[in-house]
């Protein structure tokens, strides 16, 4: 039986392998981890998450939430994992990420179709079909060869991942429970901050050492993963219009709302590990500790994880891949993942679905899926392919990439959710035009 061959088990290779092998067909899926591990990773496993625990907005009147509610209607295993690992974090979905990861290991492991080979590839296979899914942390001899295939040089810039701390660490008489605008279940620790407290904290960040990131472009930031610190040196009320804005929150010690507020999220079920929210940083571990500790409620705060900076590497997509994921220039040649130029743990997911779909059917020399436009897959993918940007940046699912409804709505969610609504009817028609097994 012919196979096909996944590179990488991150969060699209991973999808990618599963959608192939549930239709019958045999995957050689190789990852690298453990024999060379990346800047960012901590574990072997596949899907590993590593900048956040949450795949964004839960409900339909959020973008994210309408691509990962067509996901589960085509069958996701990572989406199912998810669910079923799912942590209160509000509107969110957030998960235990050791129990995700771990049981989409294990899956793929004991598929009687996917064969996994723990080693680095270093030479694109030329022959078959391939799906490149190595992720913003493509190791240095793939990625030259990426770039001398495509003929385009990959962009290279730096993304972040924000601290963890325990909970037992958190002083809880001076933080407190609650959801923005008591949205959902009170998922979020609140640290509240007076004006004062807030100026010492802002100085005391940008007076910060940084830790020095070698061999790319300096300053170079995806603003969707910006660390804190950049995020400060543009002002100092910036950071109080960003992850530490008090809006929707009132302190019950108070009954006034804080001048800024450091909200923290559940990193595991068992809530026993907390995520600074909005805080990636590169800041030197020992300046993480002593800065964020100025934060009230954090004055004890014990780290098991610092924020790190490692290097994210994405292609020029509306140059070089087609909106089924291939590559213009060899047809049996797939990406998947934040290597394509989609941001994000669910855009990426989504990214390998299609790739993996659309791989199974170049093998049988069948016609490409590309989704409907109005569908979040579709629009996701038609955006890397026709982006008319000179300066191609990451992007995020979002409804400014889907087609108007043609009619004004002024109330923003019930738009969204007329736009989900009209989203989810066309991937059930697309589904049976093309034959794909369909949930409702």
């Amino acid at each position: 039986m012919t196979s096909i061959t996944v590179v990488g088990a991150g969060l699209a290779g991973a999808e990618a392998a599963w959608q192939i092998a549930r239709q019958g067909i045999k995957v050689e899926l190789y990852e690298m981890r453990p024999v060379k591990m990346t800047p960012a990773h901590h574990t072997q496993d596949f899907g590993e998450l590593v900048c956040s625990n949450s795949l964004k907005g839960a409900g339909l009147d959020n973008a994210a939430g309408l691509l990962k509610e067509e996901m589960r209607r085509l069958n996701s295993l990572l989406i199912y994992v998810a669910d079923k690992h799912a942590v209160p974090a509000g509107g969110a979905l957030a998960v235990d990420r050791g129990k995700f990861s771990q049981e989409i290991t294990s899956t793929l492991e004991n598929h009687p179709l996917i064969r996994v080979h723990r080693e680095e590839v270093k030479k694109i296979p030329q022959e078959g079909t391939v799906i490149i899914a190595t992720g913003p942390l493509t190791s240095d001899d793939l990625a030259q060869e990426i770039q001398r295939l495509t003929g385009e040089e990959a962009l290279a810039f730096y993304d972040a991942a924000a601290p963890i701390v325990t909970l037992e660490s958190i002083d809880l008489n001076k933080a407190f429970w609650a959801s923005r605008y008591d949205k959902g279940e009170p998922d979020y620790l609140n640290c509240p901050m007076t004006e004062e407290e807030y100026k010492i904290f802002y100085e005391e960040l940008c007076k910060a050492e940084k830790a020095e990131v070698k061999g790319f472009e300096k300053g170079k930031v995806f603003e969707g993963c910006m660390p804190v610190e950049v995020m400060a040196a543009r002002g100092e009320k910036t950071l109080t219009f960003g992850p530490l804005k008090p809006v929707g929150l009132m302190d019950p010690r108070t009954e006034k709302r804080p001048y800024a507020v450091v909200q923290l999220r559940k990193e595991n079920l068992d809530g026993t590990l907390m995520n600074m929210v909005g805080f990636q940083t590169n800041l030197k571990w020992g300046e993480q500790k002593r800065v964020f500790r100025l934060i009230p409620g954090l004055e004890n705060a014990e780290f098991v994880r610092y924020g790190v900076m490692h290097r994210n590497t994405f292609l020029n997509a509306p140059k070089v891949l087609k909106a089924d994921y291939s590559l213009k220039k060899n047809s049996n040649l797939f990406f998947a993942g934040q290597i394509t130029g989609v941001e994000g743990y669910v855009e990426s997911i989504a990214s390998g679905l299609v790739a993996g779909l659309n791989a199974v059917r170049r093998l049988q020399d069948s016609p490409t899926l590309i989704f409907p436009e109005e569908t979040a897959l579709g629009a996701l993918a038609r955006h890397l392919e026709g982006s008319p940007s000179v300066d191609f940046q990451p992007m995020s699912i979002n409804y400014g990439l889907l087609p108007p409804l043609g009619k004004r709505i002024k109330a923003k969610r019930e738009k969204n959710l007329k736009i989900s609504q009209r989203a989810l009817a066309k991937l059930e028609e697309f589904s049976k035009e093309v034959g794909l097994t369909h949930n409702n």
